[in-house]
């Protein structure tokens, strides 16, 4: 959970930490040492100042302390809106060389602005549409360097500012603080994000879609938003609806359809998460378990396993092309399962609301929804802890950009390859590209 967190241990960055935290909060830490994350929060200060949320005030318009270009790679915890960590860290790779010459002596302070600032009403959500971004040192190094880049213009096109004293003496006063800007200019872009579609943790989970043909909110967890919203809501709990609501709007697609992707080995390694499940119900310890060891569980104790389990089965034998088109509808276990995001601008969220409905699968989840694999993983037995960290550790850390293409990647349209044997085209047609939806 805390892993890839920029360790912060030196006097002169733990001060300019506590400068930036002053500025923003009010607060200070005592601490010398401390992690932070992509936006500077740290778990540890958390703690120490028993809030923590107190870069995140209400979960909205989080703030943001830099001390290091370095923290574009660390993780965002604590997410409360599924947008947050992709925005920091294009704000922070388009202004690289300009952040990296300013936390060269200061830390940067900022926040992701947005029109909302209370969400105690789901409603409110609909009213958040861009989100922006503010920010500058805790000396207002960024508001200096415009200021004297505006005067050196006024200097170099005005009849008589050469003779003009005043202006000189400023201009000689706010070098001296942001240094030659006409040579290194300080600005950071303005960058202003679209967020139509995103995920949110307040009120026990949202996934808001609101640019789609037919759009909705699905709840993950919480009641029922006590007044009407502008959009159709769905109970995450409501497979046929969300099944429904995927294909309608062309979100998602089946694994075994897919382009480029080797379809029968990722469902076998679904399935062994499945076995997984069963053998930590069954007392049965993975300690060091192969691949090998778990499909010998598979085989042994077949007639054991949930049905989810046998439904991937038939689709493995359809996709290596020894057995026929299965029928599998929304409301079978391995319906979602079975599926991956589409490749469209809300493929990141779509796989996030699929690990959601199939958490079996704990290498999509972790990969797509941190925040609801940390919650289930407090409550896993010590078999399936030590399972999914080995796993994880050995077969995902190694390569995480080759295990992401492998798994979401989208090839380009080429021309169709040869398929195992196939359901008819028109069935296909009748029932929707992956079986049955529930109507």
């Amino acid at each position: 959970m805390f892993g890839n967190l920029v360790e912060v241990d030196s006097p002169a960055l733990v001060e300019r930490y506590n400068r930036a935290l002053m500025h923003l909060t009010g607060k200070t830490t005592a601490l010398t040492e401390f992690h932070i994350d992509i936006s500077g929060y740290s778990p540890e200060i958390g703690d120490a100042l028993d809030d923590h949320l107190y870069l995140n005030h209400n979960g909205v318009n989080r703030q943001f302390i830099l001390l290091t270009t370095q923290q574009k790679t660390a993780p965002l915890l604590g997410a409360k809106f599924s947008t947050s960590r992709g925005i920091l860290r294009q704000f922070i790779e388009e202004n690289e060389r300009e952040l990296f010459a300013l936390t060269a002596r200061d830390a940067v302070a900022g926040e992701l602005l947005n029109s909302v600032y209370d969400v105690s009403d789901p409603a409110r959500l609909f009213d958040i549409h861009t989100v922006r971004i503010e920010a500058d040192t805790t000396t207002g190094t960024v508001r200096d360097a415009d200021r004297l880049a505006q005067m050196v213009d006024r200097f170099m096109t005005e009849e008589d500012a050469w003779y003009d004293d005043v202006l000189i003496a400023d201009m000689i006063s706010l070098s001296k603080k942001t240094g030659d800007v006409v040579r290194n200019p300080v600005r950071l872009k303005q960058m202003e994000f679209r967020q139509e579609n995103f995920w949110t943790a307040h009120f026990g989970g949202l996934y808001l879609f609101r640019t789609q043909a037919d759009p909705a909110v699905i709840r993950a967890g919480g009641d029922p938003a006590p007044a009407a919203l502008p959009i159709s809501e769905i109970d995450i709990a409501d497979r046929n609806r969300v099944a429904r609501f995927l294909d309608a709007n062309g979100l998602a697609e089946p694994i075994v359809k897919a382009r480029g992707l080797d379809a029968a080995a990722i469902l076998r390694q679904k399935m062994d998460f499945i076995v997984v499940d069963a053998a930590q119900d069954a007392g049965i310890d993975l300690t060091g378990a192969t691949r090998r060891d778990i499909r010998g569980l598979a085989r042994r104790h077949g007639d054991r396993l949930p049905e989810a389990w046998h439904g991937l089965n038939r689709l493995v034998a359809w996709a290596e092309g020894t057995g026929p088109w299965p029928q599998i509808s929304s409301d079978h276990p391995s319906y979602f399962l079975s599926l991956r995001a589409a490749d469209t601008p809300d493929k990141d969220l779509v796989n996030m609301l699929l690990a959601e409905l199939a958490p079996s699968d704990i290498r999509q989840l972790f990969i797509c929804h941190k925040d609801l694999f940390y919650r289930l993983y407090r409550d896993w037995g010590e078999t399936k802890k030590t399972y999914v960290v080995d796993f994880l550790t050995r077969e995902y850390q190694v390569d995480k950009v080759g295990a992401r293409r492998a798994l979401f990647g989208h090839e380009a349209a080429m021309a169709e390859p040869e398929p195992a044997p196939a359901a008819p085209e028109d069935l296909i047609r009748r029932v929707g590209p992956w079986g049955a939806v529930r109507r």
